[in-house]
Order: C-alpha cells, then structure tokens, then sequence
C-alpha cells in the first residue's frame, strides 16, 4: 500500500454521490471497512512473503483483489450470522474478526493458531465470530451451509429459541459444476433454507476461464433459477456499491426465510495459488481489474467525496495496519508447535478405545467394541 493524496482522483461531476444506502452509514462504518480492505491486503503479502521463505507449508491461496466482497457482504448482515467458505479463506476469518495473530499462526502450523495450527491455511475455523470453516473440498462446504441455514431456521420456528438468521455460503466459481452444489440448492429451495450461495466469480477455475468450463457462463443466476430460488448479480470490485445491492438482498432472504444466490464479480491479482505461474491470462488483464482497486476506490470517496478523512488519518489506519499484520509474524513465528498428543485430538465426537487415530490404538489390535 502506498500513500494516496488528497488531490488522487477528483470528485463525480454533479457533485453528488453515486452511492445510496452506503452512503448513508455513519463515518465509523466506512473507516471501519477501509482499515478491514488495507488488513486483508497487508496480512496476504506477508503471507505471501512467509510462504516464499518456507514458514508456511502445504497449498496457500491468496484473496488480494476480492477483498470486497467479504467486507461489503460481512457489513450487511449480523454478526451472529453463520458463515462457511471454500479454502481461499483468509479475507473471511480477518473480516469476521479473527485476529491476524490466530490466523497467522494457523498458517504457521502453531498451537496459537485458530485451529490450533492442524489446519493450516485453508481451515480457518473461528466458532465465536460465527465462521463455521474454509473448506478444501471444492463446493462441500455448501450443503455445510445448508445444514446452518437449517439449523438457524429450525432454531427460531420450531425451538423459539433465536432469532430469524441467514447464512451466507461462499464458493468460488469452480464448485458451480460439483454435484454437491446442485444437491445443495435442491434442498435449500425445496425445505426454503436461509442460505444464500455466494458465488465469488473471479473468473477463473485454476486455471481455466468460466467460459471454457461452465455453461451459461454469461448468466450465473440461471443456475439457480432451476431450483426456485431468487438470484442477483453483482459487481464486487466496489466495496459500497456491493453493499447497497446484497443489502435489500439479504434482508429479502432474512425476512422471507428463503435461500438466495449471488453471482458476484470480482478478480484476484494473484494466481489460484501460490504455486500457479498464471499463464492463462496477461499482465494487461489483471492491471485493468487494478484500476478498479477498492482500497482506492472507497480512499478517494472518503478523502475527496465525503471528506471524512484527512490524509493524515489515512497514514495512521495504513501504519497501523502494518504493524498489526507485522507484529502477527512475529508472534507467529515464536510461537510454539502443537504437542505431539494434539495428533488425536478433535478427530472424532465421541472417541472409541483403540480406534485409529488415537492415542493408544496400536496396528493390528482388535476393537474391544467391535
């Protein structure tokens, strides 16, 4: 991030904002949501730079570019609303407010991670800020949100017990095609389930665009129509837009306690992972989605539209994102690795003696329940 004067970009012509209900949110909101944008972006390039030293394992999938839609979506729902995500999760447990020490840890492999560092980066897991996981298997985790919106509904129907809740389930545009999706939407439009499926639409399968491996590519929302449920599309490169379409969506879903769909447009600067060479696309694609950025996108609108932030303000939220996101690499880095006992724990619900894997099972023994 770099520093953004006051003089960056010039206000809309007629003076007046383009934005409605965002625009009416109190200051505190907005800033809130600019320091969550700058969080997101600083924490995935130390992660970034963590994983080319070697201190982070296995696959590391990075949300630069997309962070709006975690922060536009997060804004216009509550916080005790269940959410469940694929494994490019990193974006979603720091806007749920997950501190950037546990999620850091977590990629480090330590006992201070949120999963206590048996999870690694795609298994975010944050049970008191409502985040009921990021996911490796492409397009499982929305029967989980399902299942959640389920819960939630049976919870205020039939127990009395909460209050009316959606669940919001993201993917990305590659699980459109698992099955599991399909089952999933089924069961939400058939048993009207308060899920809303968020299809974070990138672009791109790995490696392979939309349009080379999804059917109606150009029309997402039809892939819900089949199953009776209510769809939108949505631009995701614009933090305040996105919230002033998704809001009067997910509030329809809320009241009505129906299921809904999102295919929401956005684009990440950096490959599928960390391992891919992004051969697929040129350098002139990704830097035209750059001119669209959020960060300076919604910096411009609070420096020179609504004048709530000075540029001195603005430094600050910048340096104090640095040293949070700094200060969790350090943390992480001494913090210690997870016993050798934490190998069986949180395997099973209900453990059973010398059931693999635990603690005394021993190879070729016979389950005395069994």
């Amino acid at each position: 991030m770099t520093s953004m004067p006051a003089s960056a970009a010039p206000s809309p012509a007629s003076g007046k904002s383009k934005y409605t209900l965002s625009a009416k949110l109190p200051d505190a909101t907005l800033h809130k949501w600019l320091r969550d944008l700058m969080l997101i972006r600083e924490f995935e390039l130390k992660t970034m730079a963590a994983y080319q030293q070697a201190k982070i394992g296995g696959f590391c999938h990075i949300y630069i570019g997309q962070e709006a839609v975690v922060v536009g979506t997060f804004g216009a729902v509550n916080h005790d609303d269940p959410v469940v995500t694929a494994y490019r999760d990193h974006g979603h447990a720091l806007a749920r407010g997950m501190s950037a020490r546990a999620c850091m840890a977590e990629m480090f492999g330590k006992a201070a991670g949120c999963a206590k560092g048996k999870g690694g980066s795609m298994h975010m897991f944050d049970k008191p800020n409502w985040l009921f996981g990021g996911h490796g298997i492409v397009g499982a985790q929305t029967a989980l949100g399902t299942g959640l919106a389920f819960a939630a509904r049976y919870e205020y129907e039939v127990l009395k017990t909460g209050p009316k809740k959606v669940c919001l389930s993201y993917m990305g545009d590659g699980a459109l095609n698992q099955g599991c999706f399909h089952e999933a939407q089924n069961l939400a439009g058939l048993y009207s389930l308060p899920v809303i499926f968020i299809v974070e639409n990138n672009g791109y399968s790995m490696g392979t665009s939309i349009e080379r491996g999804t059917t109606m590519a150009h029309n997402l929302c039809l892939k819900a129509a089949g199953y009776g449920i209510d769809a939108i599309q949505i631009d995701g490169m614009d933090v305040m837009s996105l919230y002033d379409q998704f809001k009067p969506f997910a509030d329809k879903c809320r009241a009505e306690q129906r299921p809904g769909f999102v295919d929401l447009k956005t684009y990440r600067y950096q490959g599928h992972s960390m391992s891919d060479p992004q051969k697929y696309r040129t350098k002139e694609e990704v830097a035209k989605f750059q001119e669209r950025d959020t960060i300076m996108t919604l910096s411009n609108y609070l420096l020179n539209e609504r004048k709530s932030l000075s540029e001195a303000e603005y430094q600050k939220i910048q340096a104090d994102v640095r040293d949070e996101v700094k200060d969790s690499v350090e943390f992480s880095e001494n913090a210690p690795v997870p016993e050798l006992s934490e190998l069986y724990t949180d395997v099973y619900a209900e453990p059973m003696p010398n059931l693999s894997p635990s603690g005394e099972y021993t190879h070729g023994a016979k389950n005395p329940l069994l």
